[in-house]
């Protein structure tokens, strides 16, 4: 009676398999993007209160009380206005209500699509990286190498850094982009300063990958500082574009090895607030430092944990209200939420009082409403709620189930909701602040429905400690309850991942219908250290990546064995990246329940991963050898019984080559055969049409081995 425990949350799909007999071919399981439902890229005019899109005449307007369409600006208009011959209409967005952004060819233009004439063009030199706009200076920064530099709003080009030497690295992406980091160009909002990361790597190890495009092949060095070894110096530079001088932030916390994120402007472009992070990642100041002077004015908070802090976004200061802003952390409450603070760190109130982690969308002009994305219906949803800023009530604005994704107004007066489930493919709503959908903007169609597809169903189970682990059921195609199938468990199960949600997407993964197709039952489930179940859900796994993980992963396999249509001696697993070492980890440690496994890409020893997200959930080696020891794969080797193979990318700078031909040695030198496919001129994920090859090769073994 295994099964009383499943919850089934009411989510399954059905297809008529009567009329639809068609089977997918293994391109189109990997690069069959026209199986996916396609969504209009809808934005908001600037600041207008009017919907712009592509269609086949062109760049449209919609204005969203009486729907009126109006074509902006066609092609044929476009390629007048470039000098071009372009067939289609390329990315855009906007700069205003009235000047649109495209880029082409080496230049960004601003176009004026009242007059349908460039307004601006700026043309960068060759080389030319990360443009970054102020639009109150009307000036771009960009990176040329490991060098920043500015261009004026009459196309002429200063130096803001000249290091000769490639180790120092500006105006760049900094941590490997963890912590939010997403760029290293920071304007002010007066235009007048440019901040910006300087980087110095000239400490950090090189590591070699070799590139075969050459006669005699060639060793191409990245630097990669792996765990308890050297890091990369980060520093804050701020740039006065009046005095061409530049002046650097005294963050010194925690000594040159320490993460600068969430880096944030005050509205007055005085002060400049950084979330100043140790390299232990478990101690974090909110900073205050003067702009012109460099100095630290005060450190407004701490944020401290047993396990680690992890910053996400910056501050968010109100626009009716600078002297107020929302703070994000799940550091506090257990779950990610939002505070209202003032600027001297005082916290105002816990504006999103709720135990699930929020996203915050948006904050009127009002200072009014704060809107956000909620996981508290369920935690494989996004929903839209909004809370008012004084009294701290909250209203739930989208009701549909599924997965939100929303786009403000400029006013926040209305959002375009754009949505799917496992029931919808795609609809994309306009919608009132207060929930009111005013009208339907597009309904996509099933892209597949033409495809014999089994059932697929989510639902989850209970923990050894009692929390729900949400798992995906595909069952094979003509589906027999009376036969007895192989079972292919797809895993990744690391922080940040979160393979099982409510959307459409994710429910239907083309490789894993297509296994489904071929008589395998495909399942997956997401275990303690994934997203959106709060601090405690996910720091469990702190200095022992993969043991928490295998048990929960363990115990979906075990209740998926009791049903009697599975067979027990025929279950398969696949991962790549973390996904790949839960792979090993799974095969190497439960080899009475898995007999076959496809790992790509795996990590192998933690000792061999970068600094950055290594030490996070592992701390250092030197701190944590039996954490190490315990989760290292090499040891685990010897025990390898079932088939095991490993596809690699040979120039992967993620996970490096390293990891697995370190297995691979290990096995060798233990007399245990293992089998090696590595993708010679592949990174990490062995993307394109090379991915055919791999996702081929990952459906042989199988076949092989488990069929």
């Amino acid at each position: 009676m295994k099964r009383m425990f499943l919850a089934i949350i009411g989510l399954s799909m059905m297809f008529d398999l009567s009329a639809q007999k068609k089977v997918l071919t293994m391109e189109e399981a990997v690069v069959g993007y026209h199986l996916y439902p396609r969504s209009k890229y809808i934005q908001w005019q600037g600041d207008k209160n009017q919907l712009t899109y592509l269609d086949r005449e062109g760049l449209m307007g919609e204005s969203v009380d009486k729907g009126e369409k109006s074509v902006l600006l066609t092609v044929t208009e476009l390629n007048r206005i470039l000098g071009a011959e372009l067939r289609g209409f390329p990315n855009f967005s906007w700069l205003d209500d009235n000047t649109l952004v495209i880029a082409r060819q080496g230049s960004i233009y601003h176009i004026d699509v009242a007059k349908k004439q460039v307004k601006q063009k700026f043309t960068f030199p060759k080389g030319a990286a990360n443009e970054t706009y102020s639009k109150a200076g009307n000036m771009y920064a960009y990176t040329i190498d490991n060098n920043l530099y500015y261009m004026d709003e009459r196309g002429n080009s200063y130096t803001v850094t000249a290091d000769e030497d490639k180790n120092i690295v500006n105006g760049q992406v900094v941590s490997r982009n963890e912590f939010g980091i997403t760029g290293g160009i920071f304007w002010s909002p007066d235009g007048k300063k440019l901040g910006f990361y300087r980087k110095d790597e000239s400490q950090v190890t090189n590591f070699p990958l070799l590139d075969i495009n050459t006669r005699t092949g060639e060793l191409k060095e990245i630097k990669y500082p792996m765990a308890g070894m050297k890091s990369e110096l980060v520093s804050l530079g701020v740039y006065d574009i009046a005095s061409a001088k530049t002046t650097f932030l005294d963050a010194n916390d925690f000594g040159r090895e320490q993460y600068l994120t969430g880096i944030t402007w005050a509205p007055e472009s005085d002060m400049v607030y950084i979330q100043v992070l140790n390299r232990g990642q478990n101690h974090m100041r909110l900073n205050k430092y003067d702009a012109s002077t460099g100095k630290l004015i005060a450190t407004l908070f701490e944020e401290k944990s047993n396990t680690y802090v992890e910053p996400q976004s910056g501050l968010v200061f109100l626009a009716n209200n600078p002297k107020q802003f929302i703070y994000s952390t799940n550091n506090r409450d257990g779950f990610m939420n939002l505070y209202l603070h003032d600027v001297n760190g005082k916290l105002i109130r816990r504006l999103t009082d709720v135990d699930a982690d929020v996203e915050f969308v948006a904050a009127d002009p009002a200072g009014k409403y704060v809107y956000y994305l909620s996981s508290e219906v369920s935690p494989v949803e996004k929903q839209l709620f909004r809370v008012e800023v004084k009294s701290g009530k909250k209203n739930r604005l989208t009701t549909e189930e599924g997965w939100h994704n929303i786009t403000m107004s400029g006013d926040c007066a209305y959002f375009i909701d754009n949505y799917s489930s496992i029931k919808v493919p795609r609809n994309v709503d306009l919608t009132m602040n207060t929930g009111k959908v005013v009208r339907r903007l597009q309904e996509v169609e099933n892209p597949n429905k033409d495809y014999n597809f089994g059932e697929i169903t989510l639902g989850k189970i209970k923990a050894d400690d009692g929390s729900d682990l949400y798992y995906r059921l595909i069952k094979p195609m003509d589906f027999d309850p009376n036969k007895k199938y192989p079972v292919i468990h797809y895993v990744y199960g690391g922080p940040h991942s979160q393979l099982v949600t409510n959307t459409w997407n994710a429910s239907l993964r083309m490789w894993e219908m297509y296994m489904a197709q071929h008589g395998y039952v495909v399942f997956v489930i997401d275990n303690h250290g994934t997203p959106n179940r709060g601090k405690a859900f996910e720091d469990i796994i702190h200095r022992q990546c993969g043991q928490v993980e295998m048990k929960d992963q363990v115990k979906g396999i075990e209740w998926l064995k009791s049903f009697p249509w599975v067979d027990a001696n025929r279950i398969g697993v696949h991962g790549w990246s973390y996904g790949g070492f839960m792979t090993i980890s799974l095969i190497t440690n439960y080899p009475d329940i898995y007999k076959v496994a496809v790992a790509g890409g795996p990590v192998i020893d933690w000792k061999w991963y970068e600094v950055m997200y290594g030490e996070r959930y592992m701390d250092t080696p030197q701190e944590n050898p039996e954490g190490y020891a315990k989760t290292s794969l090499i040891a685990k080797a010897k025990d390898l019984k079932g088939k095991l193979l490993i596809c690699q990318g040979a120039v992967d700078p993620v996970v490096v080559w390293e990891q697995s031909l370190s297995f691979i040695r290990e096995c060798i030198k233990n007399n245990v055969q293992v089998d090696y496919f590595p993708y010679p001129c592949a990174e990490h994920n062995v993307m394109g049409r090379d991915r055919i090859h791999l996702m081929q090769k990952v459906t042989n073994y199988f076949e092989d081995y488990l069929r």
